[in-house]
């Protein structure tokens, strides 16, 4: 896939009209450092194959092109409203869809840059779980969320339940997936499953000033806390004690390090400008 730009500023994520019918799922541009992925499948972001191709092939792209952070938004009303049914046809035949969802999620948490997602409109099923896979979330005020796979007679398939366990807890995970219902993004705030909320009007400013913050960070280290956190998440906090070590040694090569002890003894905390390399 080629790279597409996207035709709107950055500083602007609205309801939009559906984008030409040759126009890729996920629209690719750079703002400086920032890989910025619009999703654009009309007529709501259904998550199906091509889009979630879309998703991964950008995650490439953006670690090609040497970005330092990512943002993850929509560029129609809703950011992801469900999965698209037509990947449900094997139930006719009592087996699953054929798609590595495991493998997607994968993708997200080994890229070693931070994703930001900006979530407004209806962010449900496939879509919530393409959000859980982003290392911070900003929501919108009026956003709703869910699991809502029950009302078909399934459950989610791309790691809602555990990812919701692991932030809010069994009680909320279960609630969450039994009742199918959707949920303020308040609540979502309230309960550690989205990083923080924002007034409608400011989704596009705080969430692009958030991905520009870690771009401008020491990625070095970010990608080390990445692959700790995943470690910890994965084999528990004793563990990821043991492969601390491990898990840390790019950054004491790093220049960013050098740069920022010598920027601390020179100018104080917070003057440092890393290059993330």
């Amino acid at each position: 896939m080629t790279e597409t730009e996207v035709t709107d500023a950055l500083g602007e994520i609205a309801p939009v009209a559906a984008p030409d019918v040759n126009s890729p799922p996920v629209a690719r541009q750079m703002d400086g450092n920032v890989a910025v992925l619009t999703m654009q499948s009309a007529p709501h972001n259904f998550l199906g194959e091509a889009l979630l191709d879309g998703l991964l092939e950008g995650l490439r792209w953006a670690e090609e092109r040497g970005a330092r952070a990512v943002l993850l938004r929509s560029g129609l009303r809703n950011f992801c409203a469900g999965a698209d049914l037509a990947i449900f046809q094997s139930a006719q035949r009592g087996v699953a869809p054929d798609l590595d969802l495991a493998g997607a999620l994968k993708v997200f948490d080994e890229l070693p840059i931070p994703i930001v997602a900006a979530v407004h409109g209806v962010c449900v099923g496939g879509g919530f779980e393409i959000a859980l896979a982003c290392d911070l979330v900003v929501a919108a005020e009026s956003a709703k969320i869910g699991s809502v796979e029950a009302t078909i007679g399934m459950n989610p398939l791309m790691g809602a339940i555990q990812r919701v366990t692991q932030r809010a807890g069994a009680a909320r995970a279960k609630e969450m997936a039994l009742l199918a219902r959707r949920y303020d993004a308040r609540t979502l705030e309230r309960w550690n499953i989205f990083n923080r909320v924002v007034a409608d009007d400011k989704l596009a400013a705080v969430s692009l000033t958030l991905a520009q913050e870690l771009a401008g960070g020491p990625t070095v280290a970010h990608a080390s806390t990445k692959a700790i956190v995943s470690h910890a998440v994965e084999h528990g906090v004793r563990a990821a004690d043991d492969a601390m070590k491990d898990l840390q040694k790019e950054f004491w090569k790093s220049r960013d390090l050098k740069e920022g002890l010598a920027s601390i003894a020179e100018n104080g905390p917070g003057a440092a400008r890393f290059e993330g390399r």
